[in-house]
């Protein structure tokens, strides 16, 4: 592109996208979030940069995702996808976060910089996938990512409305096309098929029922699974609430986020003792599961309840295959999974445990590791990976097997195709869900008795900078402040079952703690501790932590 061409890009920039904010903003653990009206200049720039990207990575297809996910309606973000679906390579954050916060007089000359860096032939073409989810921001700021691409020469697509997961499938889907249509139609024709497949030869028996009541919260994923539940054919009956009617809000007292941090059922749903109630978040990419008993107490199935059901479920059926001596699976957690089921994971599933940093990058990478990586976020963040070897083996036990290691084989083959591999996905994990839940006939008592969790408290502590925080050991333990850790493990030494760690957020100043002990009370006043010491020793601002009476 000659600099005559690239002066128009960065007047145009200046015209219509300029930097109005000088807040620094950084590429987080899923893409740049913040206020909305802070980040149109922010999201023209990835324009430039996914198209950078692509040339890199020889014009194959990248994403670009407009979306806060869980947080409240007047937030916004964004967030690139790498060609396999996958999150922006870590390497590459850096560069975002530089070219988002230069000023508009010095975005000709770090643009310019960045594509010498990567090495970017800008003779190539580019392809830009965009999505967005239903904040009333996102259009606009859609059309501000598609104006950088097209400055840049590129050619975007915008697929306007989609869940997160969709938008990472259909990047996977363009540059692979072995694995699916790059359409919301060859979302469903896949992820839904395969469990339409899957369900026609399992019977419905014990004390699993069809119905199944989903938390939307009032956001894109609750949309779409209005779409699919007219397609299920009966196999199963969504009850769907908290879609986006009757003025509610975007995870305002509602979705998965809200349900596994505040351990309060959502707002709009009348409840009935022991019908299961599956949780979205507000982009489609998180799942919780909780209950109602008949004491009006909510039980909680979060992501760790799921992951140790899918991983069970599939090492079941690796062995009916007599395939579990070839391959390896294991299971991805991070320092926010409950104690007790990674006891339950080693020592009854006897299935290996890896721990990593919080988010799904970390997670998914670690999982690539395994013939077969189950990782899961405790806020219902997760899938399961598939190696080729893996899919190798079980397609010839599938063909060649006996009988019964047929049958299980070609289950397995739906389960494989009903999960969207490139990220977590709640409606695909949904499906899975339900899915082992079927198969093995339980309803939600049997399966929240695989294992009783340690009660625990998450808290959060606004400081003057987060960055005062540094963690090692996938963030189990504190290296900075100094005395922060010491005084943990005081803390901590008292209480049975005790377990408490502090890490910084990737998207605001406040330091998360977590907490578990033998009781609620317990974890509750442990994590009150914990938060005290944060204040404390790591520059709290606002109101001080306040002890459980």
């Amino acid at each position: 592109m000659p600099p005559s061409s690239l002066r128009v890009v960065y007047a145009f920039a200046r015209e219509m996208h300029p930097k109005t904010s000088e807040v620094f903003i950084e590429y987080g653990t899923a893409g740049f979030r913040t206020k909305a009206n802070l980040l149109e200049h922010v999201v023209y720039r990835m324009g430039l940069l996914a198209v950078i990207r692509s040339r890199v990575k020889n014009g194959r297809t990248i994403g670009i995702m407009i979306t806060a996910s869980h947080n409240l309606e007047p937030d916004n973000g964004v967030k690139l996808v790498d060609p396999d679906g996958e999150m922006l390579e870590q390497s590459w954050e850096e560069i975002a976060t530089r070219l988002a916060n230069v000023s508009d007089n010095d975005l000709e000359s770090t643009t310019e910089q960045v594509i010498k860096q990567v090495n970017a032939d800008m003779s190539l073409k580019a392809s830009v996938f965009i999505g967005m989810d239903t904040r009333y921001t996102s259009p606009r700021l859609a059309a501000a990512a598609a104006n950088g691409v097209i400055a840049l020469k590129g050619t975007p697509k915008e697929f306007g409305i989609v869940t997160t997961p969709m938008l990472h499938f259909c990047v996977k889907c363009r540059n692979d096309n072995t694995y699916g249509t790059p359409t919301e139609e060859g979302y469903y024709e896949k992820i839904v098929g395969a469990f339409k497949k899957i369900r026609q030869k399992l019977t419905v028996c014990g004390d699993y029922n069809t119905t199944l009541y989903v938390d939307g919260a009032n956001g894109v994923g609750g949309k779409k699974l209005n779409i699919i539940k007219k397609t299920l054919d009966g196999e199963l009956d969504l009850q769907l609430f908290n879609i986006g009617g009757n003025g509610g809000k975007l995870n305002l007292n509602c979705g998965a986020d809200f349900v596994k941090v505040s351990q309060k059922a959502p707002v709009g749903i009348e409840h009935v003792p022991f019908q299961r109630v599956a949780s979205l978040d507000g982009d489609g990419d998180r799942l919780v599961y909780y209950y109602i008993d008949d004491k009006n107490n909510m039980n909680l199935l979060d992501g760790d309840r799921i992951a140790t059901l899918l991983a069970s479920y599939i090492a079941e059926l690796l062995r009916a295959c007599e395939a579990s001596s070839d391959l390896q699976i294991g299971l991805v957690q991070t320092a926010y999974a409950n104690g007790a089921s990674t006891k339950y994971i080693t020592e009854d599933l006897k299935v290996p445990v890896s721990c990593v940093k919080t988010g799904v990058k970390h997670l998914h990478h670690a999982a690539l590791s395994y013939d077969i990586g189950v990782y899961f976020e405790a806020n219902g963040h997760g899938t399961v990976v598939y190696s080729t070897k893996a899919k190798e083996v079980i397609a010839k036990v599938a063909q060649e097997g006996e009988p019964e290691q047929r049958k299980a084989a070609q289950l397995l083959q739906n389960f494989i195709d009903m999960t969207n591999e490139t990220v977590g996905d709640a409606i695909s994990d949904l499906f899975l869900v339900e899915t082992v839940l079927c198969a093995r006939g339980h309803g939600v008592k049997q399966w929240m008795s695989s294992y009783a969790d340690l009660p625990c408290r998450q808290l959060k502590v606004t400081v003057q900078d987060r960055n005062a925080i540094s963690t090692t050991d996938a963030e189990r333990q504190c290296t900075a402040p100094e005395g922060l850790q010491t005084r943990i493990d005081e803390l901590v030494r008292p209480y049975s079952c005790g377990r408490a760690f502090v890490r910084p957020s990737g998207t605001e100043d406040v330091v998360r703690v977590y907490a578990e002990a033998d009781t609620q009370l317990s974890a509750d006043k442990l994590a009150a501790e914990v938060a005290q010491a944060v204040y404390d020793l790591a520059g709290g601002v606002g109101a001080r932590p306040e002890l459980p009476v």
